[in-house]
C-alpha cells in the first residue's frame, strides 16, 4: 500500500532505501515558492539510528508490514534482555542497543509488545506508563515551593526529576514517552 508522505502522521512505519522506518516526528513546510516539503525525525527499525530527512509531500513510500506480537519481559543478562512469547513459549533476545531507552522502564514480568520485521525482532513497545519504585533521593527542603524539584534513581536506573514531597522507597508512575515523572503509584 503507498503512502504519500503528506499523509505521515507519528508512529506510522514505511520503507525508505529498503529498510523499515518509524516516523517520530513531523512538520509540513510551505516555502514561499515551489512545492510543500516535510521535515521528518526517522528511526531505523533495524540499526536504531535516528535520521532528520526532507521529502517533497508528493513522495510515495511503500508501508512496512511490522508484526506486533505479545511477549512478557524475563530477565537481563549483560547487555542481552530476553522475552518470551505467552503462546509459544518462545524466547526472543534483544540487545541494550535496540531496547535502547525502553530499558529504563523494564519489570520482570511486564506484557511487552515485539516489533518483528520479515521474521526478525527489532523492537519493543512498553506500556504509556509504568510504576516504579524511587531507590536514591535527597530529603524533601523544608519551606521550598511545591512547584521546585529535585534528582532522583528508580530501581532500573533511570535518572528523572520528581517533586519535594517524593521519597526514598516511595512508588511513582512514569512517562515511557519522555522518562519523566507522572505522579505518585
Amino acid at each position: 500500500m503507498a503512502i504519500e508522505a503528506g499523509d505521515f502522521k507519528t508512529g506510522l512505519t514505511v520503507m525508505v532505501d529498503g529498510d523499515p522506518w518509524v516516523v517520530i516526528d513531523f512538520m509540513h513546510v510551505k516555502p514561499g515558492k515551489g512545492a510543500a516539503i516535510l521535515k521528518t525525525k526517522m528511526k531505523n527499525l533495524k540499526t536504531g539510528s535516528t535520521q532528520e530527512r526532507n521529502f517533497n509531500a508528493s513522495t510515495k513510500f511503500e508501508s512496512a508490514m511490522i508484526e506486533k506480537k505479545s511477549a512478557q519481559y524475563s530477565y537481563s543478562a549483560g547487555d542481552m534482555y530476553y522475552f518470551m512469547d505467552m503462546e509459544t513459549f518462545e524466547t526472543h533476545e534483544l540487545s541494550e542497543e535496540q531496547i535502547g531507552m525502553n530499558k529504563y522502564f523494564l519489570i520482570e514480568g511486564m506484557d511487552v509488545i515485539l516489533q518483528i520485521f520479515e521474521g526478525q525482532v527489532l523492537a519493543i513497545s512498553v506500556p504509556d506508563k509504568v510504576e516504579l519504585t524511587v531507590v536514591e533521593t535527597t530529603p524533601a527542603i523544608k519551606g521550598a515551593p511545591s512547584s521546585q524539584t529535585k534528582d532522583a534513581v528508580t530501581d532500573t536506573g533511570l535518572n528523572l526529576r520528581v517533586p519535594q514531597f517524593i521519597e526514598e522507597g516511595e512508588k511513582i508512575l512514569v512517562s515511557t514517552a519522555d522518562g519523566k515523572y507522572s505522579s505518585r503509584a
